[in-house]
């Protein structure tokens, strides 16, 4: 499987970071947003199979890009990365369709091991 991939985090070392951490034959496939509006523009666009999504940010936020998704009805799989771990911030990501909560900063096995729980590599 080599999906299409969007990473949204308005900290360009955050994006590298996932960059980093995906198998390197994604990396063809992978898009970037600085921030939430870019990355529903880019989900309306096209299709996006894994978002990797960061909470804080200006504009529209995290969660505001989950709620987008939903009125949009995009399908794909989203996977959080945030310093914020609050549990009430997990629970309601979780409830707004997130595959996981992961935190940031994002280790490689981490994050490869939540894509095998899930079915994407």
């Amino acid at each position: 499987m080599n999906p299409t991939v969007l990473i949204c985090d308005d900290s360009n070392m955050a994006r590298k970071q996932v960059l980093r951490s995906l198998p390197e034959q994604w990396h063809s496939n992978v898009q970037t947003a600085q921030h939430g509006a870019e990355a529903l523009t880019i989900l309306r666009n096209g299709e996006i199979d894994i978002l990797f999504l960061d909470l804080t940010m200006p504009g529209i936020d995290g969660v505001g890009v989950l709620q987008g998704i939903q009125k949009l009805n995009v399908d794909c799989h989203v996977f959080v990365i945030s310093a914020d771990i609050q549990p009430e911030m997990q629970s309601k990501v979780l409830g707004l369709g997130a595959k996981e909560f992961l935190r940031k900063p994002i280790k490689a096995d981490v994050l490869q091991s939540n894509l095998e729980k899930h079915g994407l590599l």
